[in-house]
């Protein structure tokens, strides 16, 4: 079972740049929001069977965030690219910021033992459910070439930002509370 988690999370590691070509190069606008959608929902899957089936390991553990980063961060570019948009660059530079900030302090929080400070909260989930939302939101608007939900992708990844903001606070003010 182990081997078919792990296979679901490369699958979203992969998907990103895929999608990106399906998009920009090949313009396959609902090959591309399909398989973010399988992508998508593969992060939940896997995380669902490792934990029913008792298959979680330190691998998937730190494997799974960095395919939900570089997924995010492949259609964020692919996005402002496509939409040559300032608003989705500059918020999705600030999303990836707090991600690679929470990852700093994920690893120095386990240098120095103190894993629990970063360990992924509901809050947390709910800002990946709403980055994907975002994104999902872009991508269906691109499809349907539909200007109004374009908009309401805007109004959806700006509260991912916010909530995104909120989670690498609390992980921020977690962390420091243990250094002296």
């Amino acid at each position: 079972m182990s081997n078919f988690i792990h296979s679901l999370t490369f699958f979203r590691l992969f998907s990103g740049p895929i999608i990106f070509w399906l998009v920009l190069i090949a313009g396959q606008y609902g090959l591309a929001l399909t398989l973010f959608a399988i992508a998508s929902l593969s992060d939940y899957l896997d995380g669902f069977l490792a934990r029913k089936y008792h298959s979680e390991t330190a691998f998937g553990e730190v494997l799974d965030p960095i395919a939900d980063k570089i997924l995010v961060l492949f259609l964020i570019i692919t996005l402002t690219l496509f939409f040559q948009s300032y608003f989705i660059g500059f918020v999705g530079a600030i999303i990836l910021s707090r991600e690679f900030w929470v990852s700093a302090l994920r690893d120095f929080n386990a240098r120095v033992g103190n894993t629990n400070a970063t360990k992924a909260t509901f809050l947390a989930k709910i800002k990946t459910t709403l980055q994907m939302i975002a994104i999902s939101f872009y991508l269906v608007s691109l499809y349907l070439n539909n200007a109004f939900l374009f908009f309401m992708s805007d109004f959806i990844l700006l509260l991912a930002m916010i909530v995104t903001l909120k989670t690498g606070i609390s992980y921020t003010i977690a962390s420091l509370k243990q250094v002296d």
